[in-house]
């Protein structure tokens, strides 16, 4: 339960969770198959669904991966939905301290591989609004399949391709709609992967389709400045990594509170003690902001290849921010390349609240020192 995956190792890893066996190749990607339009699935009944977001992963007949009582029952491949009961506190070995786990009608999945989702479609438009190059749109599903239209160009795309894994976007992600189109009676989005406004920072330029029901269409009302009548000079925000939680105060008042995934304090790679992925520690300062962002590997200190990381505001550089995580739900335990993870609903609301705000029709803003945003204190304790 403690081994970490980088984006590529899940990507190999997932192709043979979807029924490979380990020693066989993945079968030639149907490149038809990934142009071809594709409808939502019929997704599970159920107040919050559970997303399997890694490969392999176990469930168990008890809320613990005890190895000396066999608790295992079944692996789950990568994107395997499940109905979300509750939240129950287990027994995890193997030295990570969330000892939560998710209940399901045929089991317990470790909470940290299991984001929380919820299915809440959405009435299409069929015409982009009068005036507008396009709009952000929210997606509101466990997920949306996507088709791929023109060249194929980033490592995201690539690797999908190669081990045969279906290209899809996930529950809370924010992208860039700049067609829509209506086939077979369907209305389809066409997600501009880099907008070509200044938005991507980082992004290949590519277009997909997917069905239009999965996605929120933002308002203005969606980006809203929380608390604008407080002096900015009085919004602080304190993030300790000992303890890896975060707090948002108004003058001595804390308004807001969250678990966080700082950054880690060894190298994957040689998996020696390091301080190349930990998070800055001191006086930190919200400079720029940017509603959806592709985190590319080489680009940015933070990242993978991974597009429309939502709510992202950056704190140190233009690569350490605090941003929406989808792809795990370990809250409270170091695992990033040195930016702050908070939960997609959290980051939200602290892209909203600091400063500088930022509108839908701006997309991003950046400010120059000696002006800055928020106050962002982040303090670890040293041995």
């Amino acid at each position: 339960m403690n081994r970490r995956v980088t984006r590529r190792d899940f990507l190999k890893l997932a192709g043979m969770g979807l029924g490979a066996l380990a020693f066989t190749p993945p079968k030639a990607f149907d490149f038809e198959e990934l142009s071809r339009p594709k409808r939502l699935p019929q997704f599970l009944n159920s107040d919050i669904i559970g997303r399997v977001v890694d490969p392999d992963i176990d469930l168990r007949n008890r809320p613990t991966n005890d190895p000396n009582l066999n608790t295992s029952i079944a692996k789950l491949p990568a994107d395997t939905l499940v109905e979300w009961n509750r939240q129950v506190v287990g027994n995890v070995i193997g030295g990570l301290s969330n000892q939560r786990y998710v209940e399901t009608p045929q089991g317990y999945i470790y909470a940290s591989v299991l984001q929380p989702t919820r299915n809440l479609p959405n009435a299409p438009i069929t015409e982009i609004p009068a005036g507008q190059k396009g709009f952000w749109a929210e997606v509101t599903v466990p997920y949306v399949n996507l088709a791929h239209e023109g060249n194929i160009a980033s490592p995201w795309l690539q690797d999908h391709i190669a081990y045969n894994f279906p290209p899809r976007l996930y529950y809370s992600q924010v992208v860039w709609i700049d067609q829509i189109r209506t086939s077979n009676g369907f209305v389809e989005y066409r997600w501009n992967e880099d907008a070509g406004h200044g938005y991507g920072y980082g992004a290949y330029g590519e277009f997909f389709w997917g069905d239009a029901v999965g996605f929120k269409v933002l308002t203005e009302e969606d980006v809203a400045p929380i608390s604008p009548d407080i002096d900015p000079n009085d919004k602080k925000i304190l993030v300790d990594l000992d303890y890896q939680t975060l707090s948002c105060y108004e003058g001595n008042t804390e308004v807001y509170f969250c678990q966080i995934s700082s950054g880690l304090k060894y190298d994957p790679a040689t998996g020696q003690v390091s301080s190349k992925l930990a998070t800055p520690v001191g006086n930190l300062l919200t400079h720029w902001k940017i509603i959806s962002l592709n985190m590319t590997a080489g680009s940015f200190q933070s990242g993978y290849s991974t597009p429309a990381v939502p709510w992202s505001t950056m704190i140190s550089g233009d690569g350490i921010a605090i941003h929406g995580a989808f792809w795990h739900n370990a809250f409270g335990e170091k695992r990033s390349h040195g930016c702050i993870n908070v939960t997609p609903e959290d980051s939200k609301w602290i892209f909203r609240w600091t400063t500088p705000y930022v509108s839908l029709a701006q997309s991003e803003v950046r400010v120059s020192l000696p002006d800055h945003g928020t106050i962002v204190v982040s303090s670890e304790i040293t041995f």
